[in-house]
């Protein structure tokens, strides 16, 4: 009997048979993210309900020492659940429960299987909402394992900012709190924030306990035109120093609203905008509105159209989180790939000048968006998979836009996370500190069992 063999033999012990699977169709799932790394099989999938359930895998495959991926819903950008080594892939989708709402401590307790949609329609009635917002319907757990953020942060925060406390086993099967429900804690290490990020290389996520926040009075949405792209991150800076309190501000280039345009099937000017929305009472609001409107002035703003009502705003941020979607169906046969730098905002238009001259240079099909208000932009680029010359060229400008920023004090990931394709980065960036990573990994896991070769080589 082979090893294979023999681990599914023993995990079909442990677990019911309907939740251990070597279905190809299943496995061919599982061997891939959204990104354009190259898939590969993992062995065995597994899909278990209980944190009990979790740590029986973890002991058999330390004990079998064979590599565990954690899964949520494969939208990640950069290689991260793809299992290179094989092994188990543990899929977390039937571990979506929303297990407690705590309204009076704004907090709340869920599976990491349980999604950022089905977790709002869960608060609505309470009259609270999720912040964190990334695009894709996206798990909790996996958002927590790549520190994801979105078009909400430069108001709540990022992932790592909404974390009070999860529930991860560990690689030998312990089962561990990193946090608690208080609202600060000078307590011990901060595990919080060195597991949020860690993309399953550390342990696998069975709960989470995350902060909440109350519905908005008032929303307000607006689409703002420029001439040219610094004009419009010049107004960002602008709109971020009156201290003007914007929940969203998203950038979207020339190419990219005429991508918009085709799939939203909208008019909107298809020139360097703006998308842009406040939260706050309806009066205060009114009165910054207006500071807002002189300051895109001064930054040769061109147009600006205001949406309060529910369906218009819903129409506008479906037609900035459907653009990467918008790109697929416009280039069909080519494959996406979605780059992510974050640098200081002093630093963000010439970053972005700078990316619009690669591509050019490098004859590349693609647009540039980006969370603006907090420094963070993607060049969505569509490749050939089967013409290698433009892989390449799609390679060297990625690069070249990852070192600039990372020769300005940015990083070579804002919220897509490192996986395999940003780990050749994380010694330019992180120098001597990635030792300090490596010699963490290697305390908390050994074996080098969990998510192998993620973020770290070893």
């Amino acid at each position: 009997m082979t090893t294979t063999e023999e681990l599914l033999t023993t995990l079909k012990r442990i677990l019911p048979q309907d939740q251990v699977s070597v279905n190809q169709t299943i496995l061919e799932q599982h061997s891939r993210d959204e990104s354009y790394h190259t898939p590969s099989l993992p062995d065995i999938v597994v899909f278990p309900k209980t944190t009990e359930e979790v740590s029986k895998i973890m002991k058999l495959a330390s004990q079998f020492k064979v590599p565990v991926i954690p899964f949520g819903r494969g939208t990640s950008l950069e290689g991260h659940v793809i299992p290179y080594n094989k092994g188990i892939t543990i899929d977390f989708s039937l571990m979506n429960k929303v297990l407690e709402i705590r309204e009076h401590d704004f907090l709340v307790r869920v599976q990491p299987g349980v999604t950022r949609t089905q977790l709002n329609k869960e608060l609505k009635r309470y009259g609270l909402f999720f912040s964190v917002d990334p695009g894709a319907d996206a798990t909790l757990g996996g958002m927590a394992a790549t520190n994801a953020s979105g078009t909400t942060s430069v108001k709540y925060g990022v992932m790592r900012d909404q974390v009070r406390d999860l529930e991860v086993v560990l690689a030998d099967g312990t089962v561990i709190h990193t946090g608690n429900m208080a609202a600060k804690s000078s307590s011990g290490l901060h595990l919080n924030g060195l597991f949020v990020g860690s993309e399953g290389t550390l342990g696998c996520f069975t709960e989470l306990t995350l902060r909440v926040y109350g519905i908005p009075e008032y929303i307000l949405a607006a689409r703002a035109s420029f001439p040219t792209v610094h004009d419009a991150v010049s107004a960002v800076v602008g709109i971020l120093s009156a201290g003007i309190p914007i929940a969203r501000v998203e950038l979207v280039d020339e190419s990219s609203m005429k991508q918009v345009n085709l799939f939203s099937d909208t008019d909107y000017q298809e020139k360097p905008t703006l998308f842009l929305e406040f939260h706050g009472n309806e009066a205060g609001l009114k009165q910054d509105v207006e500071f807002m409107k002189e300051i895109v002035a001064d930054c040769q703003c061109e147009g600006i159209v205001f949406e309060t009502d529910q369906a218009a705003l819903n129409r506008l941020w479906e037609a900035r989180h459907n653009l990467a979607y918008a790109y697929i169906h416009g280039y069909p046969g080519k494959k996406m790939m979605i780059t992510d730098v974050c640098l200081p905002i002093s630093e963000l238009a010439g970053a972005i000048e700078h990316a619009r001259k690669e591509l050019n240079k490098h004859g590349l099909t693609g647009g540039i968006v980006g969370h603006v208000g907090d420094g963070n932009f993607h060049t969505i680029l569509m490749i050939d998979m089967n013409n290698l010359e433009e892989i390449s060229k799609a390679d060297e400008f990625n690069e070249s836009i990852v070192l600039y920023a990372l020769e300005r004090g940015g990083t070579c990931t804002g919220e897509h996370g490192v996986g395999v394709g940003k780990q050749k980065y994380q010694e330019k960036e992180h120098g001597k500190a990635l030792q300090v990573m490596e010699k963490i990994k290697l305390a908390l896991d050994p074996e080098n069992l969990l998510n192998p070769n993620k973020i770290m080589k070893l």
